[in-house]
């Protein structure tokens, strides 16, 4: 089974923090085989916000890439956005499914096991995104919490589960073999200069780690 794939963006990883450049990396991600695209530019506001989702769901469109936002619900809506990535203390999750579309995608972060069953047992829900697994330079001072507490979250969820936090395509065996779902990164993606070959070594990688089907 190939992995959920997703790509959290920073724009502050070019040097000309241009939308545009980001929008470009969006679309050849999706062509890639991405599957998802995390809008997180915190620091911006609203409108700018609502104007770049807009322009990345545009990019991804033709391709089985969706695009999420980061925990702006409002924005997510009004731009059209396939869903919402939701933070750990956010709105709720079945207020947020009351009032989108259908199919809207709704995921939470979520840092420990009892949050991921609190998340789970809340409802509208579609999956969870642990972290911080490994060590990474986006979470400064956040200890992360390792592979044998992503396999508890795994194994305690009832909902799909994507690691993140300083995930590497070294790592993404050790990732695979927790029951994960899949994993979102943000250099991994933002800093490939060929995002087909960096698909092509996420996949190899993944399935290497995979557990083989007992029952096959």
């Amino acid at each position: 089974m190939r992995p959920i794939v997703c790509l959290i963006s920073d724009r502050h990883r070019d040097e000309d923090q241009e939308a545009t450049r980001l929008i470009d990396r969006v679309a050849a991600a999706a062509r890639a085989g991405i599957t998802l695209v995390q809008l997180r530019e915190r620091d911006m506001g609203g409108r700018a916000l609502t104007t770049l989702v807009r322009r990345c769901v545009d990019a991804v469109r033709g391709t089985p890439a969706r695009v999420v936002v980061n925990d702006r619900v409002d924005v997510a809506l009004a731009a059209g956005a396939h869903g919402v990535q939701l933070r750990g203390d956010s709105v709720p999750a079945p207020r947020v499914r009351a009032i989108a579309p259908p199919g809207f995608l709704l995921g939470r972060s979520v840092h420990d096991v009892s949050q991921a069953q609190a998340a789970a047992r809340a409802g509208g829900l579609d999956y969870l995104v642990f972290g911080t697994t490994f060590a990474t330079a986006s979470k400064p001072g956040h200890a992360p919490a390792g592979i044998a507490a992503l396999r508890d979250v795994v194994e305690a969820s009832s909902l799909p589960v994507l690691a993140v936090g300083g995930i590497m395509v070294n790592r993404l065996a050790a990732v695979a073999a927790t029951g994960a779902a899949g994993f979102a990164a943000i250099g991994l993606f933002c800093d490939a200069s060929d995002l087909d070959g960096t698909m092509r070594d996420v996949h190899r990688a993944w399935q290497s780690g995979m557990v083989p089907d007992s029952g096959t």
